[in-house]
């Protein structure tokens, strides 16, 4: 048996390169490879950064999709069925969406893939492949092993991506991860995670553990950080405010090789934080508290922002660029608001009539970056200052003085990393705006299964 999996790109403009901060490994494809038998033979096409040879004989064609890669995955699908190819379909959107990717795939994987994608391959073999594979229950991950082979020879960023937990604890309005887990989390083994790094040819790469919240049970996030030790690795990964009032825990993420942190502190704003369900931003220690203890103990900080909530103002921007740059925070994402479908957010603003687009992810007008659903500040003007705080905050006076942090340069030899990062986002601070969603090269009407209706 042939299988091609396919990682689908956002979309595409003909003569531009693909934003470079945008390729990472895609973790799913390694966790679909090391659950596929050995005797299937796999090929893998990153869509990001390589054409797709639709002529190339396969069997089966199967892509993980996100909302974002939506209409691009549909594409690609429209594609291979004009060839004669099934195509099967995963990830966060089929599993929040189901019916809507069921049009473009013949089958459907809905929820986490352990149980459900073997026994897909063993159906797709002995010809009975059925519409949709749902997990019953979440599965066990403790020894759950990616088969990172099938990047061999692809020009990723050097960041190796490690998962630790999958899901949240956490109940925050616009999450899609926890509508798709119910707001659980299922940790991988210790021992599994530290044979899978160790097996790693370069350790000295940086390590990206890609759970939405690494400290999700500080118990367990602790055995992890403590196995970590030994190994001498250097990792970054995302968190919640909460660590910050767990000395242990911040001391043993440290000592475990610990970069820094990518946390949402989305608002300055407690109305806004309260109407996201995140009040526990601020019900512990203030923003700049959770910044200054961070930096205390060697951590480096992502912060997130995102702007579209009822109770930001035109002032809202500008508190955030101040409060930054004045805590010379290393990296920063000034975002918009962006309802996912299936999330509570999602759910309300369609109740409230507010959407612009009811698919946004698939409506041709739509570009990345947009608002699409009317807010209190205009949705254009939410687009405009995003871009605009990027490159503020990005630019070379606010650079040199982030420099004065010696945590983010670490007095020195983090200085080339921490201006090659700046500089980049800096130059890519406008490249994300207006993109598509989807090619816009591709041709025709996306090609629905038989029998289903077109929704694009």
């Amino acid at each position: 048996m042939r299988l091609t999996l396919i990682h689908p790109c956002i979309g595409r403009i003909p003569g531009r390169r693909y934003i470079r901060s945008w390729q990472m490994e895609p973790l799913p494809a390694a966790h679909l490879a090391g659950l596929t038998p050995p005797d299937v033979e796999l090929t893998f096409w990153d869509d990001r950064m390589e054409a797709i040879p639709y002529d190339a004989p396969t069997d089966l064609v199967a892509l993980s999709v996100e909302t974002y890669t939506a209409r691009r995955a549909y594409q690609i699908a429209s594609e291979y069925r004009r060839r004669g190819v099934p195509v099967v379909m995963g990830g966060f959107h089929a599993t929040l969406q189901p019916e809507e990717v069921a049009s473009y795939a013949e089958a459907v994987v809905v929820g986490e893939a352990e149980e459900t994608w073997p026994r897909l391959l063993d159906d797709f073999r002995a010809g009975r492949l059925r519409r949709e594979y749902r997990a019953a229950q979440r599965p066990d991950i403790s020894r759950t092993l990616p088969d990172r082979r099938l990047f061999r020879g692809k020009r990723y960023l050097p960041v190796a991506l490690v998962e630790a937990g999958r899901g949240c604890t956490f109940h925050c309005e616009f999450c899609a991860i926890q509508s798709a887990f119910g707001a659980t989390q299922t940790r991988r083994g210790v021992e599994t995670i530290v044979r899978e790094i160790a097996g790693m040819p370069d350790r000295r790469r940086l390590f990206f553990f890609v759970d939405d919240n690494v400290v999700a049970h500080p118990r367990e996030a602790k055995e992890l950080f403590r196995a970590l030790v030994p190994l001498g690795i250097r990792w970054v990964g995302q968190a919640t405010v909460t660590m910050a009032q767990d000395e242990e825990l911040l001391d043993l993420m440290r000592r475990s090789g610990c970069q820094g942190v990518l946390i949402g502190l989305e608002s300055l704003d407690p109305r806004n934080l309260a109407d996201m369900n995140k009040a526990f931003n601020a019900d512990r220690l203030p923003p700049a508290q959770v910044v200054r203890r961070l930096h205390a103990h060697g951590l480096r900080v992502y912060a997130t922002f995102v702007f579209g909530y009822d109770h930001d103002t035109a002032d809202s921007f500008e508190e955030a660029l101040d409060f930054a740059v004045g805590e010379r925070i290393f990296m920063v994402a000034f975002n918009h608001l962006t309802p996912f479908p299936g999330t509570p957010l999602y759910d309300r603003l369609a109740r409230e009539e507010r959407l612009l687009y009811p698919r946004w992810w698939l409506d041709p007008r739509y570009r990345y970056g947009q608002v699409p659903f009317r807010t209190a500040v205009p949705p254009e003007e939410i687009d405009r200052r995003c871009v605009a705080l990027r490159k503020r905050f990005y630019s070379p006076g606010s650079i040199l003085r982030r420099m004065g942090n010696l945590t983010n340069v670490a007095r020195g030899r983090m200085l080339h990393p921490y201006l090659f990062i700046n500089l980049l986002l800096r130059r890519e601070a406008a490249l994300r705006e207006q993109y598509p969603l989807g090619d816009l090269a591709f041709r025709g009407p996306l090609l629905p299964v038989a029998g289903a209706p077109a929704l694009a």
